[in-house]
């Protein structure tokens, strides 16, 4: 049974650790799944992913970033995420199309129709099946990333964090049925109980 999971939120809300954390408890029941995330992963969103989070020396404008940010979609969707679905798998992706609809729409200011044709386009048309929002106030988000070096979203004011988690929030609310918003400030397990709760009633049995 193919199903489509994605992991959304803000900086340091812990998408990595929790998309990981479902993979595992799914690799451990046998159930056929592929972990992946955004940007990167094929060799033309690894180079892409490089300009968009460390490039210092350039300007990149909001346009240039949701048409960047897409074209890396666009190949890890037809690369990536159609043939793995096809074979039957689960696939989890760390980020997906409604992190452009949070940062540069709501974040940067780009027209919201604009964007979600841009994002349709690279998709195909392919909607996550579960979408998990993992909400944290933007401070304590932004205060677990530490004292490590800041990509250039990490690098935003404050003001550009908020608007990106309220756009999140004004998403998870206008398609309840597809979004599960957790406490991101929870601790790991039971953020990832609260996760396992929902993933295993779209599983079938035998997988739950």
């Amino acid at each position: 049974m193919s199903l489509f999971i994605t992991f959304e939120g803000g900086e340091g809300s812990g998408k990595s650790v929790q998309s990981r954390a479902l993979y595992k408890r799914l690799f451990k029941l046998a159930v056929p799944a592929l972990l992946t995330h955004e940007p990167g992963v094929t060799p033309l969103g690894k180079r892409i992913a490089r300009w968009l989070k460390w490039a210092q020396d350039i300007d990149i404008s909001p346009m240039a970033e949701l048409l960047l940010f897409n074209a890396s979609r666009a190949q890890l969707v037809d690369k990536v995420i159609h043939p793995n679905l096809e074979k039957g798998k689960i696939v989890i992706s760390d980020r997906y199309a409604d992190s452009t609809t949070a940062y540069q729409s709501y974040g940067r200011g780009l027209d919201l129709e604009m964007v979600r044709v841009v994002n349709d386009a690279a998709t195909q048309g392919l909607k996550p099946d579960l979408t998990i929002l993992l909400n944290i106030p933007v401070e304590k988000g932004l205060a677990r990333k530490g004292a490590k070096k800041q990509d250039r979203f990490e690098q935003e004011e404050l003001a550009f964090h908020h608007r990106v988690r309220e756009g999140y929030l004004k998403m998870a609310a206008d398609d309840p049925q597809r979004w599960l918003v957790v406490d991101a400030t929870q601790s790991k397990d039971e953020i990832a109980q609260i996760i396992w709760r929902r993933v295993s009633q779209l599983l079938p049995k035998q997988g739950g």
